[in-house]
Parts: C-alpha cells; structure tokens; sequence
C-alpha cells in the first residue's frame, strides 16, 4: 500500500504513530486567515481585532485561540509611532451596511472603490493621507493630504477620484465607520454623485 501512493515505509509508519489530529489541521486553516487578516492591517492587528475580522467573516473560534495561534506563529501588532489622537474619533451616525463583503473581485472599473485614511510621521508632525482605490485594477484614483484630520481631506480624495474617472454606471464606495466618512458633508456628497456606501466595523477599513 505504502508503495501505491508512494510514500516511504518510515514516513507512513511515523503517520501512524503520530497522526495530525481534527484539531491540528483546524488550526491550521484558522492560522491562514489570521495571517491574511494581520497583513491586510499592515502588520498593525493584535489578536484583539484579528478576532473581530474573523467574527465579522462568521468564522468561529475564540479569542483566546487567537492569541495562541498568533504567539506560537510570531504574529503580533507591529508598534511604531504613537497613533495621533482623533485618528477615528467622533460616533459614526447611522453606519451604512457592508455591502462589500470582502469580495474584492471585481469584474469592470469604476464598479467598487474603497477608501482609507492614514498618516505619517515626519519630524514637524503628522500628515494625513486619505486615498481612493478602483478595486478592479487596485490604482489610486484620487488622494488628499493634509496636516489636520479634518472631514476635507475625504471629502477632496473622492472629488479628485470622481473628476478623474467621471464614472457613468452605477458606483459603490467602501470605508470603515471613521467619523469622516460618516460625516453628514460625506454622505451629501456620495448622495450628489449616486455612489452607494458601505462601510465595515469601525477602524477595519
């Protein structure tokens, strides 16, 4: 039999012994998506919120066995710069659904964007860099930078975005539930440019 699927007597007899349980290969299969979703954040995750995507994806497992799976893989939030404060401060008013999904496939342009602010540190401060991005061929289509975390600087990398692709279907855009993208202004704005929100749990763009 060994010889049929050709493996190495040893090799077979060493499985018998030594069988990977149920358990063993759920955690494996757990252990990819906890990886994808820690570099999807950039590196910045903790198992905290690694827990909070995989609950959001309605993959079941406890908290703790995050923790243990991160630290025996060497998977722990990357610590740089201090977060300047107000980074998703305010209460997002009425949230949009999230329509998106994770279904980052996408067959045309202009069909999906997505958005997401971050900043940067340089030896006077913070700048902030809010950015567009066209799912289907992952370009940035419009971007904004400031030195003040302000609604505008949202408001101005959608505008950017819509003067640049003039799109004429129909357009969804996606964010998380940072108060800028909640912000009554915002919304005005998709609403004047027919593009349809959605947004994920707040600070998981």
């Amino acid at each position: 039999m060994c010889a049929a699927v050709d493996i190495h007597p040893s090799g077979y007899y060493t499985w018998l012994k030594h069988p990977v349980s149920h358990r063993e290969r759920e955690d494996k299969h757990l252990l990819a998506y906890i990886k994808q979703y820690w570099l999807e954040s950039g590196g910045h995750y903790g198992y905290r919120n690694i827990y909070l995507d995989l609950k959001e994806a309605k993959i079941k497992c406890g908290r703790d066995r995050v923790l243990r799976l991160m630290q025996q893989a060497n998977i722990k939030a990357e610590r740089g710069y201090k977060t300047p404060k107000g980074y998703y401060s305010g209460k997002p008013d009425n949230a949009a659904p999230n329509v998106l999904k994770r279904e980052f496939g996408v067959s045309s342009p202009n069909q999906w964007w997505v958005s997401d602010i971050t900043y940067i540190h340089t030896h006077e401060g913070f700048l902030f860099l809010a950015v567009v991005m066209d799912l289907y061929a992952r370009n940035i289509v419009g971007w904004s930078m400031s030195d003040r975390m302000t609604h505008d600087v949202v408001l101005d990398a959608l505008t950017m975005a819509y003067w640049r692709r003039k799109p004429t279907e129909s357009l969804k855009f996606h964010s998380d539930q940072g108060s800028q993208y909640a912000s009554r202004n915002f919304k005005k704005l998709l609403s004047k440019l027919n593009i349809e929100p959605s947004m994920s749990r707040r600070g998981n763009c």
